[in-house]
């Protein structure tokens, strides 16, 4: 299907949601069984009202996404990360990214929001994007419903 350096890599978009620390989870299941390993990427990027060349006023967007990332890989698998899991972060837009990503791995695990709909629409969808331009196969999984108490 397409010429990849590590086959064997599962790659998830993680932007600490619910449903992305459920495409953590689905992912490393689909891992072992695969032999694979799983990347948990993050992007972050400054917002442009933001870009300037005085500085952001002590604003470290680079950091804030590394604890946002580490949050979520805590949330999914506790204080023991499975073995086979690498994080990275990458300064970028989400969708450009993950599409660029997908070149090198053998699957592309998203979480979906859910927003549907008028309100989808506008909001436009990572996981639309990259299940339209990626070049691998695209997972996109739900969060779980919390049980009502």
């Amino acid at each position: 299907m397409n010429d990849h350096n590590d086959p064997q890599m599962i790659v998830v978009g993680v932007d600490g949601s619910p449903p992305s620390v459920e495409a953590l989870r689905q992912a490393e299941k689909l891992a072992i069984r695969l032999g694979a390993q799983v990347t948990a990427l993050t992007c972050w990027s400054i917002p442009t009202i933001y870009e300037s060349p005085y500085g952001l006023g002590g604003v470290d967007y680079e950091k804030s996404a590394q604890k946002v990332l580490d949050q979520a890989v805590e949330d999914a698998f506790g204080v023991d990360w499975p073995e086979n899991l690498t994080t990275r972060l990458i300064q970028g837009p989400a969708r450009e990214t993950l599409i660029e990503e997908s070149r090198q791995a053998m699957m592309i695990v998203l979480g979906r929001r859910g927003f549907g709909g008028f309100r989808g629409l506008l909001m436009g969808s990572v996981s639309s994007a990259c299940t339209a331009h990626a070049h691998c196969p695209v997972l996109v999984v739900h969060a779980l419903q919390q049980r009502k108490q």
